[in-house]
């Protein structure tokens, strides 16, 4: 074991050897092109901080919060500037007015997803997230309208919604008031919803399959945000040595066979006269075409695969974390608790809640607004990369260029919030009380890659919220008091809540 070991050191110390060559080499052609393109080129080109060799600006930034340390550069370099991480190029958007034209006025040239090594180990280029082109268009399309069909938004998932409601208020009751850890409970209930619409079922709580299912998607998304896993990115010849991407490739490679597992069943018992979710309309589309005899389809089954992990994930994580912030941040700031419970107990008394309520629940709406904001779980977006050369704000972008939209910047702008840093429901309420749509209120992101998923985000967002504050009052556990919770995330490529407790105590 000695001599193996040995020759793996010798092995790493050739590779990185050979790897630290290469990318000296490639760093001096940067510098030769660089050097040769004119004067007028480099003034056209978006400003940033020197780059060293090698290391770009990797020693200028905290990875543990890449979002605060590029906001802090924009302020030096301005709303457009440019950032090298390592060799890599990527052009930072920082405020709202940037990213809402880039992503909205310039949809097209922002609109292509960058899909980095990791994106691309785990998703080979199918799917809806981390994919372009064709397969993109095509995917998000189709999973556009087969949602809609089955409810996204509408009445019809509203009832699922307060159905999955009933379902987590009984899990909170088994506490009878004691304090708790609410994450795997209000992860089980988010990710309960989109199964419902993908499969046309929910699962039991207790279901060890979905239980481990949930658990790897939250561990994936949070190591995505890991320096081991930028280091990945950077440099993919590390990958062998990453045990982090191999975690990652092992919760996909489990949670891709448990899917295949669930969609033969689904295959199996297909009823082409009645369709029970987005799987059951894949199978039927990809049947179809299969009697026409339409080659080269992009419904096959590694799209069906990739499309159900997409939104299983983006369901379950973002919506989970989301509704954990709100419920601790109403135990720490228990004067909008009552707030929010007074008018509903006002408005709503003890009837299930429902979505055409919001308009009489302007407070209520305002803190869930505040509280998503603030929240701010996906500070970074996901990346995305220029489709063709584009002048944005007077500087030149080339095509395939990576491209960060700083939603951190957005939902804290200080030249569209009053206090862009501390928890404030009036940003969403005018002077007589009326709930206010805000522009710069963008946590799902905007323009072509905006979260397709948004509008039952939204409704699930609500009617788990209002559903909970009607029957429980939070509280933190006997002994901590308001100002001991702790409002620090833990950082990943998603803002998760530090691990805590909280009393669930049955309202009288």
């Amino acid at each position: 074991s000695g001599n193996c070991s040995l020759m793996f050191e010798a092995l790493f110390q050739s590779t990185a050897s050979v790897s630290l060559l290469a990318a000296i080499v490639g760093l001096v052609v940067l510098l030769i092109l660089s050097s040769s393109l004119s004067s007028q080129d480099e003034r056209r080109k978006p400003p940033g901080p020197t780059p060293l060799p090698l290391l770009g600006n990797l020693l200028q930034v905290d990875l543990k919060r890449l979002d605060s340390s590029l906001c802090q550069l924009s302020r030096k370099y301005g709303p457009v500037f440019t950032v090298y991480f390592g060799l890599k190029k990527v052009v930072v958007l920082a405020g709202h007015r940037t990213v809402k034209q880039a992503l909205v006025n310039h949809a097209e040239e922002f609109g292509d997803r960058d899909v980095t090594p990791i994106f691309y180990d785990l998703h080979q280029g199918h799917g809806i997230i981390f994919s372009n082109g064709d397969t993109w268009k095509e995917m998000r399309r189709f999973a556009l309208s087969t949602l809609r069909d089955f409810g996204m938004g509408k009445r019809l998932s509203e009832e699922k919604i307060i159905e999955e409601c009933h379902y987590l208020i009984e899990e909170f009751e088994r506490y009878d008031g004691k304090a708790f850890n609410n994450t795997q409970a209000i992860r089980n209930a988010a990710s309960n919803v989109i199964s419902a619409i993908i499969f046309g079922k929910r699962f039991e709580y207790k279901d060890p399959v979905f239980q481990a299912m949930v658990k790897r998607v939250h561990e994936s998304i949070h190591l995505t945000g890991s320096a081991s896993i930028l280091a990945y990115n950077l440099f993919p010849w590390l990958g062998p040595f990453i045990k982090n991407r191999t975690c990652m490739m092992k919760n996909s490679a489990k949670n891709k066979e448990e899917i295949k597992s669930i969609t033969a069943a689904l295959k199996e018992t297909l009823n082409l006269e009645m369709c029970r979710g987005f799987v059951d309309a894949f199978l039927i589309r990809m049947q179809n075409l299969e009697e026409s005899k339409i080659k080269d389809s992009l419904y096959h089954i590694d799209n069906l695969h990739y499309c159900v992990m997409n939104l299983f994930a983006a369901g379950t994580d973002t919506t989970g974390n989301t509704l954990q912030w709100y419920l601790l941040l109403m135990a720490k700031y228990p004067h909008f608790q009552d707030q929010v419970q007074e008018e509903l107990s006002r408005v709503v008394g003890s009837r299930q809640v429902r979505v055409e309520d919001r308009k009489n629940l302007p407070f209520t709406d305002a803190v869930i607004h505040e509280s998503q904001r603030l929240a701010n779980i996906v500070p970074m977006a996901l990346p995305h990369k220029t489709s063709r050369d584009v002048t944005f704000q007077g500087y030149f972008i080339k095509g395939g260029t990576t491209v960060f939209p700083l939603l951190t910047s957005v939902l804290y702008d200080e030249s569209e919030w009053e206090s862009p840093h501390t928890f404030n429901p009036s940003h969403f309420l005018d002077e007589a009380g009326k709930f206010i749509r805000r522009d710069a209120f963008m946590p799902f992101s905007a323009g072509r890659r905006v979260c397709l998923g948004e509008s039952l985000a939204r409704m699930e967002l609500f009617l788990f919220f209002t559903s909970l504050l009607q029957r429980f009052r939070f509280t933190p556990p006997p002994g901590v008091t308001e100002d001991d919770l702790d409002l620090t995330p833990v950082v990943g490529s998603s803002l998760n809540p530090s691990p805590h407790e909280l009393r669930a105590v049955r309202r009288q």
